[in-house]
């Protein structure tokens, strides 16, 4: 890997918020910074630092790399029926900081359901990580939520973290083990 200043490397244009990856802690990003974009996915983007460290940024901040914030692939017309699948194209549009694989390929959505009370649309979604110390899981659940919450139809999404039975590479997608080449 070249250093600054080559190879992909840019300034930040702005100081913005970050998360260690995968350590799932807050840090503030200075202007003026180094650093090089290696994944634009759905909505948030991964760095890396002069000092190889890996950070997620917001698709919000994506100005303060120089890019423009990608867009998420889900396209809902608000005229559009409710169903449960546009909620599995949305939380498809959550990535992995890491590894370029949404968590519905990864197979981190354990169970996704539908449940009506009262006139109001809950949708409840037990997910995990592909290990149980990963301090992403917070950051990952809040994007699933905030996705999910999108969808027209949706009143609430309730996301619970859970690691039984434990996640393993069987989960992973036929597509997502073709892009990663594990075949």
């Amino acid at each position: 890997m070249t250093g600054p200043g080559g190879d992909g490397w840019v300034s930040l244009r702005r100081a913005c918020s970050a998360t260690t990856v995968p350590l799932g802690q807050p840090v503030e990003l200075g202007e003026g910074g180094q650093v090089q974009v290696v994944q634009q996915r759905g909505g948030s983007l991964t760095l890396r630092t002069e000092m190889g460290t890996l950070l997620r940024i917001d698709a919000t901040d994506a100005d303060a790399v120089g890019l423009e914030a990608p867009e998420r692939r889900v396209l809902v017309r608000p005229d559009q029926p409710f169903h449960l699948d546009l909620v599995i194209e949305a939380l498809a549009t959550v990535y992995d900081p890491e590894i370029p694989i949404s968590i519905v390929d990864l197979g981190l959505v354990y169970r996704c359901e539908e449940v009506v009370e009262d006139g109001s649309r809950r949708i409840e979604i037990d997910m995990t990580m592909t290990a149980p110390g990963c301090g992403m899981g917070d950051v990952l659940r809040d994007e699933a939520q905030h996705v999910v919450e999108q969808v027209p139809g949706v009143d609430r999404a309730d996301i619970e973290l859970v690691f039984d039975p434990p996640w393993s590479m069987e989960r992973i997608s036929e597509d997502a083990r073709l892009e990663l080449g594990l075949y």
